[in-house]
């Protein structure tokens, strides 16, 4: 009996031990996505007889005799009309980066009206990282949206009709790739065409079971006897250069203390040796035939330890200087001391000082694609890289550097990228397919696993901060002193610019004269900490905006108002560690004050709600109370952030837009076509984009640091203007008029009244020889600020600890919003991953050094019952410095959510949690500490 795919029969038959996933993509349902390998996250959903399944849990013998449907075949013929499912998707965006869709599409389409009455209980099995579910939900069940946000005070999600405006500026445009992705026709990472997978080598890779030893000697024969191994790599082979897996536009941010495989090794999961085969079987049990013998040394695990006199060196191998390190014989990677003002002195005027030890947790990423790259040498002998990055420019520059390559040599892709959150702002892939496609001339593929995820990759960084603040009775902001030590883990990736951008923005929105900080990035035998959406502001924010409502209940004053006593206004100084302003940063546009006015009164009227309702009153073991927090993020990182974009005019009349940012669920695809559209008055439809390609365009620093929109966006914006001069030009050059008579129209110019077609003008400059592009060129300064301000109503049982969301609430000052549906989905995203990180995420690493939250079943991420409806309204600004008067807002959403949800928890209960996450356990502790558990609710526990 073979398996029907899709309506077809199968002439293959699955292998001993295949699962169902891996069956379907090597007969070429691509569609069919890897996101855990353990049925947890159903990104490999598919139908068997009509059920909905996890194929990666699923025996693919069982499904002989049986009709299997995958996302490619949901719709029955391709091209025709979609399913209503993969319609409602599409129309209602109900995704983001798109990996999970597939899956989720599959559920949903099975559903019945009963259960999409459920969607908590009957979308358990889906997860999504991108979207806060909300988006989701209203595609599942055919909500129609949200509206216009207009101006102030609008934009409650969930409401209003689905705008199908084509086209503009302020349109909610579809992303471009909607139909590919919601029948799995997107081409992520590792979805190949089957004839492009002949040859493909998988390589595979020993990790270190030990946090830190030196690898005295490999035996390799018993690998290389395994049917199927070709090739086993160890540090001999690797090249001596030392880098760092950080990726910023200046290397030298970042200490160069790693190799691509190493001698010694310094955390548990760390590369010993990779090895290359036929297939990912042979591949893997070449590793385990792998023996080595290691010397074992020495290793710490708390920072604060490290810190000690004697501590054991996690780098003191490395000369200071040239690995950019700035104490190793002190396992400290940066450091920074400042003081602005007098801070005892600040302490001495204050009536009421608070002192609290804040700490902050590991988080993973957790993108549904994980890490993968392909690397192959084409027949002139340049390397192919095809990786999920968010950075392919400066993993192009970095696999140059340590092979000793020139650029032109190498070319690097970046597909449809699941995810990135910045995690994927490294190279921990690149490097070793690189290095074996070198040596064996054949194309190599690396997918990691979600364990390796977990426990080989990157986390958020710990950060411990020990923070003095003190108020006056007038409500007057006196001094801020602040200890920070950051756990960087086994690898300064990320380091120094965590630290430094931490104490940044944290401490500027706040205008006191008296600023003290003293901080640390420091080096432990641990999973290696990187780039983290908010990148050491969400840390930051969290103690300080914790701070600031202990300053206010102290002084008796509302939290909100104490905070705009002393938050900075338009034309203040952003101070933060140094004595001047930097130079580059500018309010472009200020709305915070809006912010502020937008949450304060969708409480207020949230309260009201509840009050009518009868809500309020959930009874005698419920304590409610509402908080609030602020933020503030440079709209682009410092020290240049570049872009170069390409625009031309087809001989069709459309326009192609060539750009180097990628895609990977931040909807730069999207505002690019509309930036594009609304310099040369068309539809975004019109204008076909290319990206993530190191041979498009010259340079672009990647996709991080919210850069998408306002640094590749002003690149490309700068292009299509100078398009479209040149357009009118040569308009009026064969009409024989004024540039001024010539006016952009959709398809055509309109000369004189009279609509000439694009596609004519096109041909009329082929014929001319005149090439009719431009190019555009960003180089990320000045820089602006961007503002959210978010808000709580919670409810906590005082007897088990159960914390309920009321009301979330968020408003933003994101200049002149380019796609609202888009940048609501962002802020959504944001909230839903801030209160995973918040209460109850959390990357386990035990006293021996080892991550033991390596699967998703023991590591929680919000799931659709965990994620409520927030409420996201924008602020009315137009900034001056973006492109179009918009700003960022891809980071951002996610920093005030943490200090917003603790100080709610505080003004319900009167209990400060001062450690993340905050926990039910946590809530119960901390409850019956301070005597609020009633006598029988303890006596049962």
């Amino acid at each position: 009996m073979g398996i029907e795919i899709n309506g077809t029969a199968s002439g293959a038959a699955p292998r001993p031990g295949q699962c169902l996933r891996t069956f379907l993509r090597e007969q070429g349902n691509t569609g069919v996505k890897k996101g855990c390998d353990g049925g947890d996250c159903g990104a490999c959903t598919v139908h068997v007889d009509g059920t909905p399944v996890h194929s990666c849990i699923y025996p693919a013998v069982r499904a002989e005799g049986r009709s299997v449907t995958t996302i490619e075949g949901l719709a029955g013929t391709a091209g025709g009309p979609l399913h209503p499912v993969q319609q409602q998707f599409m129309e209602r965006q109900g995704f983001q980066c798109g990996f999970c869709t597939a899956g989720m599409v599959m559920t949903a389409a099975s559903f019945d009206d009963a259960q999409k009455d459920n969607l908590p209980r009957n979308l358990k099995g889906n997860l999504c990282r991108c979207t806060g579910y909300r988006a989701i939900a209203d595609a599942v069940c055919g909500h129609p949206g949200h509206p216009d946000p207009g101006g102030p005070g609008s934009g409650i999600a969930g409401e209003g009709q689905p705008d199908p405006a084509p086209g503009r500026l302020g349109d909610d445009v579809p992303a471009p790739a909607s139909r590919a992705v919601v029948t799995g026709a997107a081409r992520y990472t590792l979805d190949l065409p089957k004839e492009e997978q002949q040859g493909l080598l998988h390589l595979k890779i020993l990790r270190s079971p030990h946090p830190h030893a030196r690898v005295l000697s490999i035996a390799k024969d018993a690998a290389l006897n395994v049917p199927g191994v070709v090739a086993v790599f160890t540090s001999e082979d690797a090249p001596e250069q030392l880098f760092s897996t950080a990726q910023h536009e200046l290397f030298t941010d970042d200490p160069d203390d790693t190799r691509v495989l190493d001698d010694v090794v310094r955390f548990i999961g760390q590369r010993v040796a990779a090895v290359v085969a036929e297939s990912v079987a042979a591949a893997e049990a070449g590793v385990r035939a792998l023996q080595v013998e290691y010397e074992e040394l020495p290793a710490v695990f708390s920072p604060q330890e490290a810190l000690l006199p004697g501590a054991p060196l996690v780098h003191g191998d490395k000369d200071a200087v040239k690995a950019r390190i700035s104490r190793p014989e002190r396992n400290v990677v940066a450091e920074l001391h400042s003081e602005l003002g007098d801070v005892a002195g600040g302490f001495a005027g204050a009536d009421f000082i608070h002192e609290q030890t804040y700490q902050t947790q590991r988080v993973q990423h957790v993108a549904l694609e994980t890490h993968a790259a392909i690397a192959t040498v084409d027949d002139d002998g340049r390397l192919q890289v095809r990786t999920s990055s968010q950075v392919p420019f400066l993993v192009r520059r970095t696999l140059c550097r340590v092979f000793g390559l020139e650029e032109d040599r190498v070319h690097v892709v970046a597909g449809r990228v699941g995810g990135g959150f910045g995690g994927k702002q490294e190279v921990l892939t690149e490097d070793l397919v690189a290095l074996a496609a070198l040596k064996l001339k054949r194309p190599v593929q690396l997918e990691l696993t979600r364990t390796e995820q977990f426990t080989a990759t990157t986390t958020r960084h710990p950060f411990t901060i020990k923070l003095k603040a003190g108020a006056a009775k007038d409500g007057r902001l006196t001094a801020l002193q602040l200890d920070v030590v950051t756990n960087t883990g086994a690898y300064g990736n990320h380091g120094p610019g965590v630290m430094f951008h931490g104490c940044g923005e944290s401490l500027a929105v706040y205008k006191c004269a008296n600023k003290k900080v003293d901080a640390q990035s420091v080096y432990t035998n641990a999973v290696p900490a990187g780039a983290f959406r908010g990148y050491g502001l969400s840390q930051m924010i969290f103690a300080i905006e914790s701070a600031m409502d202990e300053l206010a209940s102290g002084i008796g004053m509302d939290p909100l108002e104490f905070r705009r006593r002393n938050m900075v206004r338009e034309g203040d100084h952003m101070l933060s560690t140094q004595p001047q302003p930097e130079e580059d940063v500018h309010y472009g546009s200020y709305g915070l004050d809006q912010c502020l006015d937008l949450v304060r009164d969708a409480l207020d009227r949230g309260s009201e709600r509840y009050r009518q309702a009868g809500l309020e009153d959930l009874g005698p073991d419920w304590m409610v109370g509402e908080g609030a927090a602020l933020s503030m993020i440079d709209t682009v990182p410092p020290r240049g952030h570049f872009a170069h974009a390409r625009l031309r005019l087809l001989p069709d009349g459309t326009y192609q837009a060539d750009v180097g940012t990628a895609e990977f669920g931040n909807g730069t695809t999207t505002v690019h076509a509309q930036l594009a559209a609304t310099a040369l008055s068309t539809e975004a439809s019109r204008v076909a984009v290319r990206q993530s390609d190191t041979d498009l365009v010259e340079h672009d620093t990647g996709a991080f640091g919210s850069a998408g929109t306002v640094v590749a966006g002003k690149a490309t914006l700068e292009a299509a203007e100078e398009l479209a001069v040149r357009i009118r030009a040569f308009a009026a050059g064969i009409r024989q008029t004024q540039a001024s008579a010539c006016v952009l129209d959709g398809d055509a110019v309109v000369v004189d009244g009279t609509r000439v077609a694009l596609a004519e003008l096109a041909q009329a400059a082929e014929e001319a020889g005149v090439d009719l592009a431009a190019e555009g060129r960003w180089g990320g300064t000045p820089r602006s600020v961007a503002f959210n301000v978010h808000g709580f109503r919670v409810a906590v049982n005082r007897g088990t600890g159960e914390l309920k969301i009321l009301q979330s609430v968020q408003a933003a000052d994101a200049g002149v919003v380019v796609n609202p549906r888009q940048c609501r989905g962002q802020i959504e995203g944001g909230i839903a991953q801030a209160i995973g990180a918040t209460l109850y995420e959390e990357v386990v690493v035990n006293d021996d050094g080892k991550v033991t939250t390596d699967i998703l079943r023991q590591y929680h991420i919000p799931t659709f019952a965990d994620v409520p409806r927030s409420e996201v309204y924008f602020a009315d600004t137009n900034d001056t410095l973006g492109p179009l008067g918009a700003k960022s807002m891809s980071e951002s959403p996610f920093n005030p959510v943490a200090p917003a949800l603790a100080n709610a928890i505080r003004n319900a209960t009167g209990v400060r949690f001062a450690q993340l996450p905050i926990a039910r356990d946590r809530i119960y502790l901390g409850l019956k500490e301070a005597g609020l558990v009633p006598a029988e609710a303890g006596a049962v526990r």
